[in-house]
């Protein structure tokens, strides 16, 4: 048995036992809003004198601040706390080779500023100076420097491969395929960065913040100028050996194409991705008298006229797809996100559920993403939100 003096992480020592209540706090703080001493001590189970302390050593490291008094009770209002918006910031982006969105929130989750900034045509496979730029224009926008961001977070369509660090399923993303892109990105940019794929940020937005707030077991479709998916099982995001889960775009689909080698002039076509991404969405619609420069746009032109041929025709090939994932994972919900699925709201969901339910398979929950803004950067700003936190939480 030891005899020694002590490790100030060793449990139940004072210093572990005020940085649990620390962190329960500042966890209570952020869910609950304003608290006073009283209330704070009340759902902590701390004594008055010790939450006293609590808030004191909390505001003095700059992470929580006083924000006026309660009222409508008899006598002088008692003091409120909430997290100090200030004492962290991070910024999530959503990269496509067309432009960059980005948004900057601070430790409490608020967006302080967003911007969509197009992709150079003299820059267009120039990861680094992409970044840069984005960066350096939120940041300034908010009256930040890009020193006090905790974590930058990047969704891109491809997927990082962890035993290689290559970005793969993303040819038609020039100049992200280094090795150590992760890396010379957080060196050259002084603020740590980590890279997720795009459609599995969207899960997460819709996981922490959406529909599938409880949900254990679920599928996210991403139908947009590309096609992907998301598989949250158990409550954890399934990315495979290689990161490519959810890869499903090329997903060989009767009556498309078998795309056996993708380069740069077959990145999108073939498999499921011929049958119902955006290109294919708009051959489809002038097919059946429907006119629109995007997807997003027949999609809703099809809705106002009640196009249902053509309505009924993309929700079979959309079910189509899904089947294969239903019935291998038979997750309890289904989020349809994206602009395709967004633009047909519940009517093209409805044929969605109806088409699913027809096939021999799993027949889960459908229901159409309900997020506002740019889903990716939601959940891009969740995941660096969650990083952050534990860095600032944990630290002080």
């Amino acid at each position: 048995m030891s005899t020694g003096t002590g490790n100030p992480s060793q449990p139940g020592t004072p210093s572990l036992l005020r940085a649990i209540n620390d962190r329960a706090a500042l966890e209570l703080l952020l869910e609950q809003g304003p608290l006073s001493r009283t209330q704070l001590g009340q759902l902590t189970g701390l004594s008055k004198p010790t939450a006293s302390q609590l808030l004191a050593r909390l505001e003095s490291a700059g992470l929580v601040m006083p924000v006026g008094t309660t009222a409508g009770r008899p006598g002088p209002g008692a003091q409120l706390y909430e997290i100090n918006p200030r004492a962290a910031y991070v910024a999530g982006l959503d990269v496509t080779p067309e432009r960059i969105r980005i948004a900057i929130a601070d430790i409490t989750g608020t967006i302080v500023t967003e911007h969509r900034l197009p992709v150079s045509p003299d820059q267009p496979g120039d990861a680094l100076a992409q970044v840069t730029s984005a960066l350096d224009t939120a940041t300034e926008a908010a009256g930040l420097r890009r020193e006090q961001l905790r974590q930058v977070v990047i969704g891109t369509p491809g997927a990082l491969d962890p035993a290689t660090g290559l970005l793969r399923y993303a040819p038609h993303l020039l100049g992200w395929q280094s090795a150590h892109l992760v890396a010379e990105l957080t060196a050259a940019l002084g603020v740590p960065v980590a890279l997720e794929n795009d459609v599995n940020l969207a899960a997460v937005a819709e996981q922490r913040v959406g529909l599938a707030q409880g949900v254990q077991d679920f599928v996210l479709l991403w139908v947009e100028a590309g096609i992907g998916a998301a598989l949250v099982l158990g409550g954890r995001m399934h990315r495979g050996h290689t990161g490519g889960a959810g890869e499903i775009g090329y997903m060989p689909m009767p009556g498309a194409p078998l795309i056996k080698h993708v380069d740069l002039e077959t990145e999108n076509s073939g498999g499921f991705q011929e049958l119902a991404g955006a290109p294919a969405v708009l051959a489809l619609a002038a097919e059946h008298g429907l006119t629109g420069v995007s997807a997003q746009d027949v999609v809703n032109e099809a809705v106002k006229r009640g196009a249902e041929a053509f309505l009924r025709t993309l929700a079979e090939r959309m079910a189509t797809g899904l089947a294969a994932l239903v019935a291998v994972v038979d997750p309890e919900l289904v989020v349809l996100s994206g602009q395709v699925p967004r633009a047909g709201g519940e009517v093209l969901r409805s044929l969605v559920q109806e088409e699913l339910s027809g096939l021999a398979i799993p027949r889960p929950r459908l229901l159409v993403s309900e997020l506002s803004g740019s889903p990716v950067v939601v959940g891009a700003l969740q995941t660096a939100l969650t990083s952050a936190r534990e860095q600032v939480f944990s630290t002080h």
